[in-house]
């Protein structure tokens, strides 16, 4: 589980960056996209957002609950990820950005897999 936590924050961090710098070279703000079905609320209970409630039962488990907990948890927010992703590719116009959301699309497809496995 350790090292699949942190191969998906290795994978992650970078596309964050990405994403940043062209808001900021695009002049946007990372926490309020205009790009229209790119917000997670539009996106329904569907977008892969953990609730507070969910968050705080995460919090209070150990063991392998909360590998179990984490790992359902994550699969939710890959689920969410490649929805937008996928809404990208249909509405974007940034062929760079356009290619993350495939490569998104790709490594969490992967992953939802392994975490799938695990936790048979």
């Amino acid at each position: 589980m350790t090292d699949l936590a942190k191969r998906i924050e290795g994978a992650q961090d970078p596309e964050i960056k990405t994403m940043t710098a062209w808001l900021s070279k695009w002049g946007a703000s990372p926490t309020a996209s205009s790009m229209p079905g790119m917000d997670h609320g539009s996106m329904g209970s569907g977008n892969g957002m953990m609730t507070a409630e969910e968050m705080a039962k995460l919090g209070q488990a150990a063991g392998a609950e909360f590998d179990r907990m984490w790992t359902e948890m994550m699969i939710k927010h890959h689920e969410g990820a490649i929805a937008m992703a996928k809404i990208h590719i249909e509405k974007g116009s940034n062929a760079d950005s356009k290619k993350l959301a495939q490569d998104i699309i790709t490594a969490q497809q992967a992953e939802i897999t392994e975490m799938q496995g695990l936790l048979k």
